[in-house]
């Protein structure tokens, strides 16, 4: 081994050591991010759960109601906003 090849080889082994803390900060980066996700994944997931269920019985009680009870059809006469 010559005395020239030495630093090219501990700059070569260094640059190679920077890359890969680089790219081990970055994957430890895209974990957090990823793990980020899943737990808004989740989180939303209930919530549209929630609100399927919610829904349901809003659908329940609204079929369970007689025509007189339930909700009044639309009269163009009766709904026409005051400046008409």
């Amino acid at each position: 081994m010559t005395t020239s090849a030495l630093p090219l080889n501990i700059d070569a082994h260094g640059e190679l050591t920077a890359q890969v803390i680089e790219l081990q900060m970055t994957m430890a980066h895209l974990e957090m991010t990823v793990e980020r996700l899943d737990q808004v994944i989740t989180h939303q997931d209930k919530n549209i759960r929630d609100l399927q269920r919610q829904l349901q019985l809003v659908y329940k009680q609204v079929e369970g109601q007689s025509g007189e009870e339930g909700i009044a059809p639309f009269d163009i006469m009766a709904d026409r906003p005051p400046h008409y």
